[in-house]
């Protein structure tokens, strides 16, 4: 059969069977855009992220390289999805059509989609969202016009998503609680003579067996001088004596991800290396305090570097202290609504999550990396995560 019969099929018997939500959660999400979206006077959105797509119908599948876009306005909600999606299509997403396209004929995502398109005068795009290909909006624009697309559809999705249903939230707590359990269980074999593949593949295991879906992040793992290199991961690497270990793990829960960093010593920590987790955990009181609602993003990233300022020289940091999650896929759990950094004029809301990301490095030497997910409330943050906070002495 082709894909048109097998969607049908599946219809049949399994329509709607793993929606990760009731209705009424999807109903409450589509009407809060629509109302921004009447309010911007934009007629529809054009999405392609598959965050996006999911947070508005619970469409999701692990392919997500392909072309796929979600057309919302007013009245109607129509996904378009390539041959080989149209299955995940049925069984999870809720909107009121599927377009199919052969995979193989990229040349067939046009002209539906134009047609879909068409009777809407103001379109919002994310320009900065992930799948937005430009041959699609290169020739959508050449048949209905570059004047009739704006570039603040993304914007406006970002601020609704950005705030936590009750829902999200319980999603973020299972998936801390799945996390939490991988962490323990990597922990549990460092050693030295173990390498940082075998730590991460128990970890792994760990997470899995737990409960987790298919990550938007694998487990990282490094050691010793190669927890300097910020965004390198497993490597072979054998574990020394007296070695730090960082972890850095995210269990994906109906594709909410509540990420930790723990870091292990394989025998005894040093000194320098205490005196880096003190200021790690200075860093996270000082942010804690300040993220609560009324207060910039600005102003927590302020206060965070007003406490690291006297070992800047020493110690590489990224420069973000935190960034938004929620409902994400490969490659990165980082959601992209929001981060806490120098001049993100943006305020916290009750019910914004972040990940406290807090890890300093000394290049060439080691790092010492501690996080929590965090809850934002009117009175400061609120960890969803259960870390210690400590340096666990390990082997």
């Amino acid at each position: 059969m082709d894909h048109h019969a097998y969607r049908h099929a599946l219809a049949a018997t399994l329509e709607g069977s793993e929606r990760p939500f009731p209705s009424a959660e999807f109903a409450g999400r589509l009407g809060r855009v629509r109302q921004a979206m009447d309010e911007a006077g934009l007629d529809a959105l054009l999405l392609t992220d598959p965050a996006d797509l999911f947070y508005l119908t619970g469409y999701h599948t692990f392919e997500v390289s392909v072309h796929t876009a979600l057309v919302v306005a007013a009245d109607w909600l129509v996904l378009q999805v390539p041959s080989i999606e149209t299955g995940p299509a049925v069984v999870t997403a809720a909107v009121d059509e599927i377009l199919g396209y052969r995979w193989e004929g990229i040349d067939e995502v046009i002209a539906p989609l134009a047609e879909a398109l068409a009777p809407y005068r103001q379109v919002g795009l994310d320009l900065y969202g992930a799948g937005l290909r430009h041959g699609v909006i290169r020739e959508l624009q050449a048949r209905l016009g570059a004047q009739r697309f704006r570039d603040d559809g993304g914007a406006l999705l970002d601020a609704i998503r950005l705030v936590k249903t009750p829902a999200e939230l319980d999603c973020l707590r299972e998936s801390a609680r799945i996390t939490s359990a991988g962490l323990r269980a990597a922990e549990a074999v460092i050693a030295p003579g173990v390498t940082d593949n075998d730590v991460a593949a128990e970890g792994a295991r760990a997470l899995i067996a737990a409960g987790s879906e298919f990550m938007s992040l694998q487990p990282i793992v490094t050691t010793g001088p190669r927890i300097g290199i910020i965004h390198v991961n497993h490597k072979r690497t054998v574990i020394e004596r007296d070695d730090p270990v960082f972890l850095e793990f995210g269990a994906a829960f109906q594709r909410y991800t509540a990420p930790m960093m723990r870091t292990a010593v394989a025998g005894r920590a040093t000194r320098e290396m205490q005196g880096v987790r003190d200021l790690c955990r200075a860093l996270f009181e000082a942010l804690l305090g300040a993220m609560r609602a009324g207060n910039t993003f600005d102003d927590a990233a302020r206060a965070a570097e007003a406490v690291l300022a006297p070992k800047t020289s020493e110690l590489f940091f990224s420069g973000v202290f935190g960034y938004a999650v929620g409902a994400q896929f490969p490659p990165s759990w980082v959601e992209g609504t929001g981060y806490i950094a120098r001049g993100q004029a943006r305020e916290f809301e009750a019910d914004m999550v972040f990940h406290l990301p807090l890890c300093l490095r000394r290049p060439g030497e080691w790092g010492i990396g501690l996080s929590d997910t965090i809850r934002v409330t009117p009175t400061g943050g609120e960890p969803l995560t259960d870390n210690d906070w400590r340096l666990h002495e390990l082997g």
